[in-house]
């Protein structure tokens, strides 16, 4: 028999990571897992702001960690890992949230330096995340992996070619772990928002002619908010979406139709 709707959403008992969880989506992430009973292990670069975003959570009585982590780096990621299980005894729910986009401009005017970071953080740090959360996941009897992509990945964005190309890359990365990892009852899942209103997308928010043309252009007329994305975190991070693995959902207030 199955868990009734009222109780599916629960994730009380479980242990998740969140990268890029000092603010934005990442943090209003972390937030919806915590109120469902989930404790959650922030990271991002900065031990300082990480922790600031924890002890945040923690005056609420939330089962929070702070843990800094570059998506770059191999080793730190291994060390969140590690951290994670020694404060917890394991990992059921991973949010790969973190990303970076250091260029803004046609690829004529590309760096390789900047691919190389663009693709170390955006497509091999959430690998290797999950690489090393895996055996984890499969020996509480499986988990959920959430890769935050961008509507960018289905449809390529002016001007963000090569976040474009790693957030479709991810997409992709997405469906071959989901296929490759089912039989450890591991899910692997893809969000793709839209413009959402954080600091990471502030070149395009901040500029009142674009965005006017942007929301002109919207069905529902407005950009999104961090919180518009947590349901849907929520949803694939519990059993309510226990048949669900491999697909990709868009959040975008109707800009890729």
């Amino acid at each position: 028999m199955s868990d009734p709707i009222s109780t599916s959403f629960s994730l009380q008992e479980k242990v998740a990571i969140v990268t890029g969880a000092s603010r934005g989506i990442g943090k209003a992430i972390a937030r919806g897992l915590l109120e469902c009973g989930a404790r959650v292990v922030l990271s991002s670069r900065k031990q300082e702001a990480i922790e600031e975003a924890a002890a945040d959570f923690r005056k609420e009585d939330f089962e929070a960690a702070g843990v800094a982590a570059h998506m770059g780096d191999l080793a730190a990621i291994a060390h969140l890992v590690d951290e994670t299980e020694r404060l917890w005894g394991g990992v059921d729910i991973v949010v790969n949230n973190a990303a970076t986009n250091p260029v803004y401009g046609p690829l004529l005017d590309v760096e390789t330096a900047a691919f190389d970071k663009i693709v170390d953080v955006n497509v091999k740090g959430p690998l290797e995340l999950a690489k090393r959360a895996h055996p984890l996941m499969a020996a509480r009897g499986g988990g959920s992996i959430i890769n935050i992509s961008s509507v960018g990945g289905i449809r390529p964005e002016p001007l963000l070619g090569l976040y474009s190309m790693s957030k479709a890359a991810l997409i992709s990365l997405t469906k071959v772990m989901a296929q490759e990892w089912g039989g450890d009852s591991i899910r692997v899942n893809a969000i793709c928002p839209g413009l959402v209103q954080t600091k990471f997308s502030s070149a395009l928010w901040t500029n009142e002619e674009l965005l006017g043309q942007m929301c002109d252009r919207l069905p529902l007329g407005r950009m999104g908010q961090p919180e518009d994305i947590v349901a849907m975190a929520v949803y694939l991070a519990s059993s309510a979406s226990k048949y669900c693995t491999g697909a990709v959902y868009v959040v975008d207030g109707g800009h890729t139709i």
